[in-house]
């Protein structure tokens, strides 16, 4: 079968005064793609709202706050869509010296690679798509490929078929990974709080753990907890 991935990541900068990154993704069977996105703009427009408004964490309010909710709920209703995220925490305390030939991007790919790796299997095709976040994103793209192609001994591309950049607002389903990655990383720095981004948490959690690292089999929703060695 034939899988999109949609990839999107929070605090992910070295000096970002977040100790927390996430790096999470949404992937669909590709034959489905297009009735998603389809359901998406739907619910849109039953909160009168454009069908081109772009999801996204930084834009949840009390004014749309349905509409985020309905979201969560078309996600979880829909068995065809399914997220995956690396919650990687102490980040300031990090040895990249150490560890990681004294290269932040290198700890970056390896969280990458984490939150991929387990997703993509053997016998399946995959198009993964990142959000454009920095200029740095080409150069981020071709390194990423190249770690997950190798280690797969997928040479001609025969498994994962491509890794590209794409802007949030052309992908209905990178937007909903951007408002669950951001959920995440708001709980995991400040809490749940009691405005609208608080309520869209606690509607998170009240389907999901976001507490521990999900059971390895748990492919609808997983989360992984990293921290550094100590």
């Amino acid at each position: 079968m034939e899988y999109n991935i949609y990839c999107d990541e929070s605090c992910h900068l070295e000096h970002d005064n977040s100790d927390v990154m996430v790096i999470g993704s949404v992937w669909c069977e590709k034959q489905h793609i297009k009735k998603v996105n389809k359901d998406i703009r739907s619910i849109k427009t039953k909160h009168n709202l454009s069908s081109w408004l772009e999801v996204k964490w930084t834009k949840v309010s009390p004014g749309k706050l349905g509409f985020y909710l309905d979201v969560l709920d078309y996600f979880q209703n829909n068995d065809n869509l399914h997220y995956r995220a690396i919650v990687a925490s102490g980040k300031k305390k990090l040895d990249h010296k150490t560890y990681n030939n004294d290269d932040y991007d290198l700890w970056y790919y390896k969280m990458y690679f984490l939150m991929l790796d387990w997703i993509i299997k053997p016998l399946n095709q995959y198009n993964i798509f990142m959000d454009i976040k920095d200029t740095r994103g080409g150069k981020r793209v071709r390194k990423l490929k190249e770690v997950l192609s190798n280690n797969r001994y997928d040479f001609n591309g025969e498994c994962i078929r491509q890794v590209v950049q794409i802007n949030s607002r052309e992908s209905e389903l990178l937007q909903v990974g951007d408002l669950i990655s951001g959920a995440i990383t708001h709980y995991n720095r400040f809490g749940v709080g009691e405005s609208a981004k608080g309520n869209v948490i606690k509607k998170l959690r009240s389907i999901y753990n976001l507490d521990i690292s999900s059971p390895y089999s748990d492919d609808k929703f997983n989360v992984f907890h990293w921290e550094g060695r100590k």
